[in-house]
């Protein structure tokens, strides 16, 4: 008994670093480029976050950069277990990495208002990075695909951006929408314990839940979006994506929606993972954001 005993405990220990070193991997780059590694671009009186920037200082031209938002529920998750960027890389985008505030820690408004100052800072600094600002794409999954589509389609709308309400020049080119919430007012979101959560005091309010909600912003003149969904995500309903889809029909924003057959929560086959990834390198390619 002891023996077994020992076993599964030295099992347990070796799984547990096992865990950590699949959830944190170095991001690697190609050569030429250059890493900025957890740098601040918000903080307040007891808190701050960061983000990791890979860019190319020596392209011939500045180059387009996207913002990677990691999921989560608003409540977990990090940057470090975000490391899949080579399709990125080899189009010549910049890449940033973002943390954001999680609930309990802070909630809604908090991340949303991180992502717009990391996108906003990242503009600031555009010109040692050697970055377009005016080739943003902004890229998310689940919360993360929520957060990238709110701060996209906010656009110059400087409504979450507090000490960076005065930043201009930049724009959004496009968003990529992995199974994100769409609309935060949908009649049984109350089941949604996370979201409920990170929505905090206002939650019952329909209003905020409407301000925190990407679909309430669209409009004709938002940037083109890529959409996936799984029709049988058992956490996002994928009748999410399909509203959105419907709501940029109806304006006529450019979009492409890839529906995965039998696809859960961001859980796709290896062949749909590859299909998918060609699609969104084709759909940022035709937009004529590449340099």
């Amino acid at each position: 008994m002891k023996r077994i005993f020992v076993a599964l405990s030295m099992l347990f220990v070796v799984n547990l670093f096992a865990q950590e070193d699949t959830a944190i991997k170095k991001v690697q780059y190609p050569v030429g480029y250059e890493s900025q590694i957890d740098v601040v671009y918000n903080k307040g009186k007891d808190w701050q976050v960061k983000h990791d920037i890979y860019f190319n200082p020596k392209a011939a031209k500045p180059t387009p950069v996207v913002f990677n938002i990691h999921g989560g529920g608003w409540n977990h998750g990090t940057k470090e277990s975000q490391t899949g960027f080579g399709s990125w890389f080899k189009m010549g985008f910049a890449v940033v990495n973002v943390e954001y505030r999680m609930y309990p820690q802070a909630t809604a408004p908090a991340a949303i208002e991180d992502v717009r100052a990391s996108i906003l800072y990242t503009v600031q600094h555009a010109k040692e990075l050697n970055i377009d600002p005016n080739k943003i794409v902004v890229l998310g999954g689940s919360a993360g695909g929520h957060l990238a589509l709110l701060a996209g389609l906010l656009q110059n709308d400087n409504k979450f951006d507090g000490d960076y309400k005065n930043v201009k020049g930049y724009t959004i080119a496009a968003i990529v929408d992995k199974y994100g919430p769409a609309d935060l007012t949908a009649a049984n979101f109350s089941k949604y314990r996370s979201l409920v959560n990170w929505l905090g005091k206002d939650a019952e309010n329909t209003q905020f839940r409407e301000a925190m909600s990407p679909i309430s912003y669209v409009k004709k003149t938002s940037p083109p979006i890529f959409i996936v969904h799984g029709d049988a995500d058992p956490i996002v309903p994928y009748q999410q994506s399909v509203d959105l889809k419907k709501k940029l029909d109806e304006i006529g924003v450019k979009n492409e929606f890839v529906t995965e057959p039998g696809g859960g929560h961001g859980k796709f086959t290896k062949e749909q993972n590859s299909e998918l990834s060609k699609s969104i390198t084709a759909f940022i390619k035709g937009l004529n954001i590449t340099n």
